[in-house]
């Protein structure tokens, strides 16, 4: 597999145009990790990514998505009492591990494997104007098997209206 870095120099923050480009596969490298196109990419912009910081000193990485009360989610959850799901932001921090790890150097695609422990503690309607993910790296393990575990809150217009911890995403080699 070849090394993400032969691809991509990491950059400490990343506006929407860059995401997108990574949507399209192989910003770090032919069968490397790669964000999901839009409308399934769920985040603007990343302010903030690092391999040191965050809550465990392990790597973190933030993200932000703009809310527009047009978004498509809008539209069909509780039809009538609009909500974004939680599993969009639960969904947009597995994103962000798949990318963090891609971001720092380990190669594979990235796929969502697990959760330990989710709490909704509110909501983001059409009213918010910006959702804040915030994730911090627990574990990262490298090797012929890359996992990455880490913690993460989301908030709306800056209340916590949502936690995950234990969030778990591996690295697999492309199918040919």
């Amino acid at each position: 597999m070849p090394n993400p870095h032969d691809f991509h120099s990491p950059q400490p923050s990343y506006t929407r145009d860059e995401l997108l480009r990574s949507s399209e596969g192989g910003y770090f490298g032919p069968g490397n990790a790669q964000l999901p196109a839009p409308p399934m990419l769920m985040m603007d912009r990343i302010t903030e990514i690092s391999l040191d910081g965050g809550e465990f000193g392990k790597g973190h990485i933030v993200g932000e998505l703009d809310i527009a009360p047009g978004h498509w989610f809008f539209d069909c959850h509780y039809h009538g009492d609009a909500t974004m799901p939680a599993s969009l932001g639960l969904d947009a921090m597995w994103q962000m591990v798949g990318y963090w790890l891609g971001w720092s150097g380990s190669p594979g695609k990235g796929r969502a494997i697990g959760v330990g422990e989710v709490a909704c503690t509110g909501e983001v309607t059409p009213n918010a104007q910006r959702v804040r993910y915030e994730v911090s790296m627990r574990m990262v393990r490298r090797g012929k098997l890359v996992l990455g575990i880490a913690d993460g809150r989301v908030l709306a217009d800056g209340v916590c209206v949502f936690t995950a911890r234990d969030m778990r995403v591996g690295l697999t080699k492309a199918v040919e």
